[in-house]
């Protein structure tokens, strides 16, 4: 990784940044030294927390830009239902913002981390950056889409991607011959941005909304996986059955509002980690 040079300082109130970076939002950071490096788009990265600062020795703007500095986070906060589960989401999670990531990188990503613990996705992050990636300092940047459109499916299997190489291997082609066209989802509503993500290989609604929530800053995306339907029913279902995904989606969106993926990624970081520290309770 690229060593420090001068740091300089970002205001960065409000923030966490440990607990964003290891909130399942992004899986390329290292931790080293006092901080963590990686890559924002193409140029490689330090940042160290000193309390209300970031100090980093890339451009403070494009820092600030990427982990989201002017959120108005206490504005967020007092969106969130007062309901317990949301309450120890909260407190485990305050600082933690949601982070904007490149579009092609974001998407690649998330198809390729289906079925995945967030190590292994980080393995898979690290192995095609390395490979195909454009030097970026002393590691790389995510290879853009014409690079792996060029690969065949079994070079992009010897990164451990499995069947997800398929998937990442034909919506390369698709968005690196203009047939989808990632910038112009930006000038979508949601609903049809998330349909036309949703003609991608590997793409389903979960990972439509993550690339929606990560990449286009649709904050009101609610991503539902595995950790976050079995929070929905445990929390805010508790005894019913036969709850269908589409009640869970309409709940979701009516009840978490404007905020929702920020409702999210508390309620699923704070689930995640608990289970993680119940684990280790165990004899």
């Amino acid at each position: 990784m690229k060593r420090p040079g001068r740091l300089r300082p970002v205001e960065a109130r409000e923030f966490n940044l440990a607990t964003t970076l290891a909130s399942g939002q992004v899986f390329h950071w290292v931790a080293e030294g006092a901080g963590f490096a990686g890559v924002i788009g193409s140029t490689p990265v330090r940042v160290e927390q000193r309390g209300d600062e970031i100090w980093t020795d890339a451009d403070p703007g494009l820092v600030a830009r990427y982990f989201a500095l002017d959120h108005p986070l206490v504005e967020i906060y007092e969106s969130f239902p007062a309901d317990p589960a949301m309450a120890a989401a909260l407190e485990f999670c305050r600082g933690m913002r949601i982070i904007r990531q490149p579009a092609w990188e974001c998407l690649a990503t998330f198809i390729t981390s289906s079925m995945k613990q967030v190590a292994h996705i980080a393995q898979i992050s690290h192995t095609l950056r390395s490979r195909y990636g454009e030097p970026a300092g002393t590691t790389h940047a995510y290879p853009i889409p014409e690079r792996l459109a060029s690969l065949d499916e079994p070079d992009l299997r010897s990164c451990a991607l499995g069947y997800r190489a398929r998937n990442l291997l034909k919506t390369a082609r698709m968005i690196a011959s203009g047939e989808v066209d990632l910038e112009a989802i930006r000038t979508m509503d949601d609903d049809a941005a998330r349909a036309e993500l949703c003609r991608l290989a590997g793409v389903g609604e979960k990972v439509a909304n993550c690339v929606l929530l990560f990449a286009y800053e649709r904050v009101r995306a609610f991503p539902i996986d595995v950790w976050i339907e079995r929070v929905l029913r445990e929390h805010y279902f508790k005894g019913r059955r036969r709850i269908t995904p589409g009640r869970l989606r309409d709940f979701s969106r009516d009840y978490f509002g404007r905020f929702g993926g920020y409702a999210q990624q508390y309620l699923f970081h704070h689930a995640r980690s608990a289970r993680r520290a119940a684990r280790k309770l165990q004899p």
